[in-house]
């Protein structure tokens, strides 16, 4: 009697470990159609659908112009697949359908418009159309000048002047703290010179602006001035704002055993171009393009 109680207790228990299995896969398959579509939209086919969400260049905000790359995929259909350029037209050839024109569209309204065409045609009913810009060309941005990598970059969506230079890793060490924006807005032309460091240190970025396709980014060269004598280190030095002469001096390395700080000059040039020889003292301000002369000691 026992043995039998014991083999009815075994069998329950089985039992409900049973129930306990088919409950948790009918979970797991009310969960599946997410994850089998995410698996399913991993194909070859369909990879550059699944590297949207990560891939700036598929930002909504893109305008699509003449010189865009565009890699077009069909969803189902790997026969449509093709990588096209945007002509001067501002169309593009699609498989089926033919001159789609895209020039002025965004990438979503893009994708819009060829699954309508393939609908309405009857090549393909609800397309699923997805375009990856590879490359942008019409909507690019010059960043010039003193900067780390100078180059003519790509706006994925918007970008504003900070994110420019960023993007062109930042001004060099021979880089002034102004930039110059050069744009053309309703024909005209402007040029604006605006204080990076001292947008940064306001904290107010009302100057830096949104660009625009073809605008230009030009950071000057830092002022400088030359200091030569006896000093350690003759030659030209950065000029930082409110460097008065003393400072000058320890940019230039210091005294040799030989100079002395008495008796410096500043050879300058006036507003009509006149060379003119200043007698300083040690907190005058320094000017662009001072020469700081540094006399030998008598003693």
């Amino acid at each position: 009697m026992q043995k039998f109680t014991l083999w009815l207790a075994m069998l329950a228990m089985a039992l409900l470990a049973a129930t306990a299995m088919r409950a948790a896969s009918a979970a797991d398959t009310a969960k599946t159609p997410a994850s089998a579509n995410a698996v399913h939209l991993a194909g070859a086919d369909n990879a550059a659908y699944v590297a949207n969400p990560a891939n700036p260049a598929t930002a909504s905000g893109i305008v699509l112009g003449a010189g865009d790359i565009l890699r077009i995929t069909v969803y189902g259909s790997p026969d449509l697949a093709t990588e096209t350029r945007v002509a001067e037209t501002g169309t593009v050839t699609v498989p089926l359908v033919g001159q789609v024109p895209v020039a002025g569209l965004t990438v979503p309204a893009a994708e819009k418009k060829i699954a309508g065409l393939l609908d309405s045609g009857g090549y393909v009913k609800q397309a699923q159309v997805n375009i990856l810009v590879t490359s942008i060309q019409s909507a690019q941005v010059s960043v010039l000048g003193q900067v780390n990598r100078p180059g003519r970059y790509p706006m994925e969506g918007k970008r504003s002047l900070m994110e420019a230079l960023a993007q062109a890793g930042g001004i060099g060490p021979d880089g002034g703290d102004s930039v110059t924006l050069i744009r053309t807005r309703d024909g005209k032309t402007r040029s604006e010179t605006i204080d990076i460091i001292k947008m940064v240190q306001s904290g107010d970025f009302g100057h830096d602006y949104a660009l625009a396709p073809n605008d230009v980014v030009y950071v000057e060269r830092a002022p400088r001035f030359y200091i030569y004598g006896e000093v350690q280190r003759p030659g030209p030095a950065r000029l930082e704002r409110g460097m008065t002469v003393v400072q000058a001096l320890a940019a230039g390395g210091g005294l040799t055993p030989r100079g002395t700080e008495r008796g410096m000059r500043i050879k300058r040039r006036d507003a009509s171009g006149q060379l003119q020889v200043i007698s300083v003292k040690q907190e005058d301000l320094l000017q662009v393009d001072d020469v700081v002369y540094v006399k030998e000691s008598l003693f």
